[in-house]
């Protein structure tokens, strides 16, 4: 594997104002960022909701840096 110089962060929202996220499909996907390479560094519940924001961060790899350099790309 090549070394990586930095991090890739990933942020997203689960639940909605209503119910959270089911045990089960919050665990698929935390299974299915871990296969993908990203570590999960933090967990905030969303204050007067069910919302939980998730963050995490992977090596950022030559790929990936490219790809992010493209116009038009995050």
């Amino acid at each position: 594997m090549p070394e990586a110089s930095g991090w890739e962060y990933r942020v997203q929202n689960f639940g909605t104002v209503w119910r959270g996220p089911k045990d089960e499909e919050f665990e698929q996907m935390l299974n299915a960022w871990g296969e993908e390479g990203w570590e999960v560094v933090g967990i905030t519940s969303r204050e007067n909701s069910n919302k939980v924001t998730v963050v995490a961060k992977r090596p950022l790899t030559d790929s990936a840096r490219r790809r992010r350099s493209l116009p038009g790309m995050p």
